[in-house]
């Protein structure tokens, strides 16, 4: 955990200076969260999980570095590193297309994967301000398919602060194994504290109907960004 948090201070410093680069045709996002729950399409990984990121975006090619270090040490760790391209396919609509590499360093168990990719590709647009996306991931290492929906919208309630919900369903079918459908639901209040920082407060909930797996799991997050 320590290299980790090692890993994220470096990054967000060189990111910084870079930032503070004449004419930058690019943007930088330092995100610091807290969950009560860590809960990743539909089944609950972590509790009390801190989740700093950080994101770089130039054009249309973004990057970036997330995490997950649970406060309880019997959970795993987690980095993941992602990149993706946006094509705009038209006014209100854009392609997304990316990959993803889960990594959990602290993973010793005998023949499970410390390093999987997952690549993704999804669709997204707009209608009468209510966002929609619908995404479809293939992991080659754990050989699992899913198909995910989402829709959010966003009501201004004044000058800094909005209530963002969301909500998705999805599919996880693996090759070996039974697959399952997954929900979740969100409410986020996001708070502009100027205009490069933000605080955000919200709740959570996902179920899914995979049986023996605990279901239902509700939770709550506090996170601060800062765009660079």
């Amino acid at each position: 955990m320590k290299k980790i948090t090692l890993l994220l201070a470096a990054l967000l410093t060189g990111a910084s200076l870079s930032a503070q680069a004449p004419a930058s045709s690019y943007s930088v996002t330092a995100d610091f969260s807290y969950v009560t729950k860590y809960v990743f399409r539909g089944q609950e990984l972590a509790k009390d999980a801190f989740q700093p990121s950080l994101k770089l975006t130039t054009g249309d090619f973004y990057i970036g570095v997330w995490s997950s270090l649970p406060a309880d040490r019997g959970y795993e760790a987690e980095l993941d590193y992602y990149a993706g391209y946006g094509f705009k396919l038209s006014d209100s609509i854009s392609l997304d297309v990316g990959a993803t590499v889960y990594h959990y360093p602290g993973l010793d168990t005998p023949g499970a994967d410390k390093s999987t990719i997952e690549g993704y590709a999804g669709i997204n647009g707009s209608i009468q301000g209510v966002n929609l996306g619908l995404y479809v991931y293939n992991d080659f290492d754990l050989d699992v398919f899913t198909v995910q929906g989402n829709l959010g919208y966003s009501v201004p309630i004044n000058e800094s602060v909005s209530m963002n919900i969301a909500a998705s369903v999805g599919n996880a079918n693996p090759d070996a194994g039974a697959s399952y459908t997954y929900y979740s639901f969100s409410v986020q209040f996001p708070y502009k504290l100027s205009d490069a920082a933000t605080l955000t407060i919200g709740g959570n909930w996902s179920s899914h109907d995979l049986a023996g797996v605990d279901d239902n799991h509700a939770w709550a997050n506090i996170g601060f960004s800062y765009t660079f």
